[in-house]
């Protein structure tokens, strides 16, 4: 099952079926944390109740699939090639996790901000993780996912090495910038992949050229893995997303930067794509 929040006519968000083969949306009555947890432990379409007759899908703007009351969580460091190809760096002995400004998200065709002070703006393409469940089960994380979503983290890498000497990146003006960071189209739950941590092909275009093409299972911590790291320091709760990291093949590693009116599309296998274009960069 397809899962979107969307808006009409920049009318009030809603959560809505996607049924991509008749190109339609159908609203699904409530907020997330009404139905997701039932839907999370496999009741299926009987945990929805539909709100409204089913309208056509380009009729909606796409909105990033998660509310405002939810966090983003990102992990970072996560695939080892990406860390000695991009950073020189070897892969830590546990998970890496920060949190990103939920003002940071954008749609799945909305423009990608080019904020005023960054010029390495970068890409990242990364399958998302979304909570759906109340509460985390630690002994079987994944039963707490309700589905997956994409995601194009772009970072202001020249921001992340502003940290002061002996403090360290600083991943909050590299990871938060305003309405930069791609989330969607929608999330496709969990039943429609094989049991256990996704394995699921990664790619990230700029202008029609591959810059990113790895799989989620070259993860070094899996999906089930991530979620328990983070849980036990801080609690999910139903419609948290979690940013699983990404794959080699960024502008930090390559030189190569977002420049204004490229297009970037990031895809991941069994889900869809987010298709942004860069705009012109911001006036201070």
């Amino acid at each position: 099952m397809k899962i979107a929040r969307c808006t009409e006519d920049g009318g009030a968000p809603f959560w809505a079926v996607v049924d991509t083969g008749r190109n339609e949306v159908t609203p699904i009555a409530g907020a997330f944390a009404d139905w997701a947890p039932a839907l999370t432990r496999g009741k299926g379409a009987e945990a929805l109740r539909m709100a409204g007759p089913a309208r056509p899908l380009d009729s909606v703007r796409l909105l990033p699939p998660i509310e405002k009351v939810n966090r983003v969580m990102i992990a970072g460091a996560n695939y080892a090639k990406h860390m000695a190809a991009d950073f020189g760096m070897k892969s830590h002995h546990q998970p890496i996790a920060f949190l990103k400004a939920y003002g940071a998200l954008i749609g799945a065709n909305d423009p990608i901000r080019y904020p005023p002070l960054t010029r390495e703006l970068d890409h990242e393409v990364e399958l998302v993780a979304v909570i759906g469940a109340e509460k985390v089960d630690r002994q079987n994380p994944l039963a707490s996912v309700l589905g997956y979503t994409v995601g194009n983290d772009v970072s202001a890498r020249d921001l992340q090495r502003s940290g002061p000497p002996g403090v360290g990146m600083d991943l909050f003006a590299a990871k938060s910038q305003d309405r930069t960071t791609g989330l969607g189209p929608w999330i496709v739950t969990r039943d429609e992949f094989p049991e256990g941590s996704p394995s699921l092909r990664l790619t990230l275009k700029v202008n029609g050229e591959t810059r990113q093409d790895a799989s989620s299972g070259d993860m070094t911590w899996n999906v089930a893995e991530l979620v328990r790291f983070v849980d036990e320091r801080s609690a999910f709760e139903s419609g948290d997303v979690l940013f699983t990291g990404s794959p080699e093949g960024t502008g930090h590693g390559t030189g190569r930067f977002l420049n204004p009116g490229d297009v970037v599309e990031a895809s991941v296998e069994g889900i869809g794509s987010l298709r942004n274009t860069v705009s012109a960069i911001e006036p201070a």
